[in-house]
């Protein structure tokens, strides 16, 4: 019996997204590299490990993987130098050329040159290039590196050494003498995510930066085939319900489990439970969000609206967004006496920061953590009053 979950195969799109990777055409991701911009909890980490993984392997490619998510404590930077010395471990030819390179000759075992993993990295004997290039070619592949959630990468001095780092590494192996690397960068927040690539002091400046196709009627026929409930659902319906909930499909699983333990549940109410089950899963998650927002002091929750209201444009301690917090701040709490000035709004900024509602790129450009919240602040008209 296998106990893994089913998961939702999307092999054509794995298909030609791999395709366009590896191919070489003029300015094709070879020369840039790919940024991919998708809402999180939408399926898009799962497709990277279970669809574009295995087609960019089947197509010849050796695939790193890293997820800057999944440990928040680790700094993103050294999360990317740990995965190349991962790849490395496994490969003792390649441990042995990259240690005779800077004069490491002692045998550790037969056969086999000791090197310390933590000679590999940044500012170190063994630059990530060299490192790369080697076993690229060792493999004689082309190497693919994945990186999830590639944003956070800005968020630390390691993680902007990384990825400048990785570009010298993509120009080194995609000359002639090599066998090529790939970034394909992908990200929760698109406009966090153009920051790798919009101006000229970034690494990986004007990278292609396309949406990542969402979820479609074929994942929620596929969905309603499997679901297992007293009765069918109606993908039609299901689908509009699947829009509600923003193309997730953890909310649609959560309704359908709700359902399953219900052990009295007759045939006949199955499509109007469900549908009450994803609306009230929707309502809890947008209930949750502002819970947090309404524990905010007037200043705080002043400051994160006028951010959520200018997006792009959000700059943080000029005159006039100073003045935006006063208008918002008279709006919302008539009787607050306190001014906007740098001294507070820094201190309003790091409690958002710690509350998990702002993110922080390492040089100070803020951004709301989930465009979801913004979505949320907007139709509850908690915008209105930003001028």
């Amino acid at each position: 019996m296998n106990a893994n979950p089913p998961i939702f195969k999307r092999t054509k799109l794995a298909q030609r997204l791999a395709s366009q990777i590896l191919a070489n055409k003029v300015g094709s991701v070879a020369s840039s590299g790919l940024f991919l911009a998708a809402p999180r909890r939408t399926g898009k980490s799962t497709f990277m490990r279970e669809d574009l993984r295995p087609a960019l392997e089947h197509s010849g490619a050796h695939v790193l993987y890293v997820d800057l998510w999944s440990n928040k404590a680790t700094d993103p930077g050294e999360m990317i130098v740990s995965t190349v010395r991962a790849a490395l471990h496994q490969n003792a030819n390649v441990m042995a050329r990259l240690a005779r390179k800077i004069g490491v000759n002692t045998i550790a075992v037969p056969g086999v040159v000791e090197l310390s993993l933590n000679q590999v990295g940044l500012g170190v004997a063994i630059s990530l290039s060299d490192a790369l290039a080697d076993l690229s070619d060792e493999l004689k592949k082309p190497i693919v590196l994945i990186i999830d959630e590639a944003q956070h990468a800005i968020t630390s001095d390691k993680g902007y050494d990384a990825l400048f780092a990785l570009k010298a590494a993509r120009d080194e192996l995609n000359s002639s003498q090599h066998n090529g690397l790939r970034i394909v960068a992908t990200g929760s927040n698109r406009d966090k995510l153009a920051m790798l690539r919009n101006s000229k002091d970034q690494a990986f400046f004007g990278a292609p930066l396309v949406a990542f196709p969402a979820l479609d009627e074929s994942f929620v026929q596929w969905f309603c085939e499997g679901v297992d409930l007293p009765a069918p659902l109606d993908p039609k319906a299901v689908m509009a319900l699947f829009a509600k909930a923003s193309n997730r499909p953890e909310i649609l699983g959560a309704a359908a489990e709700e359902l399953r333990f219900d052990f009295e549940l007759q045939p006949g109410d199955v499509p109007a439970r469900f549908e009450a089950s994803v609306l009230a899963q929707i309502s809890s998650a947008e209930k949750e969000t502002l819970r947090v927002i309404n524990s905010l002091t007037p200043l705080q929750s002043a400051v994160l609206r006028v951010m959520a209201a200018r997006q792009a444009d959000f700059a943080p301690f000029q005159e006039d967004t100073l003045s935006a917090y006063n208008v918002v701040l008279r709006s919302i709490a008539p009787h607050e006496t306190l001014e906007p000035d740098g001294s507070n709004v820094q201190q309003a900024l790091m409690a958002l920061q710690n509350k998990g509602l702002i993110w922080k790129e390492t040089r100070g450009v803020y951004a709301i953590e989930e465009g979801s919240t913004m979505d949320l602040m907007r139709q509850q008209g908690m915008l209105d009053m930003v001028p």
